[in-house]
């Protein structure tokens, strides 16, 4: 079955960086987009970047743009998001999705704080 694993949160100073992974298997992952989304307290759940199966089409939330960059590794069945520039408003678990074959597949969520 699909399972897609995040590691990498953790604690973070405002303006430090955090390298968050989601390691994939059950399916064929080279052949589908990959996003990572957040939730943060009270809020809904939001897209923050994806990627496309050849790593050449990606996207950001206005929010996240030039300070986050999405990567992946199709042989190692990878996605990672760096963070650079963190800010307390990106206190959120983070979660790693994949549309396979029409269903959202989500990992558990990695918990990301931004604070002094």
């Amino acid at each position: 079955q699909v399972q897609l694993v995040e590691s990498g949160g953790g604690l973070a100073q405002p303006g430090g960086s955090l390298r968050l992974s989601c390691a994939a298997s059950g399916f064929t992952f080279g052949y589908y987009t990959m996003s990572w989304y957040r939730q943060a307290p009270g809020k809904e759940r939001e897209l923050v970047a994806s990627i496309g199966t050849d790593s050449g089409n990606t996207n950001y939330a206005d929010s996240v743009k030039g300070r986050f960059t999405i990567s992946r590794d199709n042989a190692k069945n990878t996605v990672y998001l760096q963070m650079n520039s963190l800010k307390p408003e990106d206190t959120a678990v983070y979660y790693c999705k994949a549309r396979v074959r029409g269903w959202d597949c989500w990992g558990q969520g990695t918990q990301v704080t931004v604070s002094s």
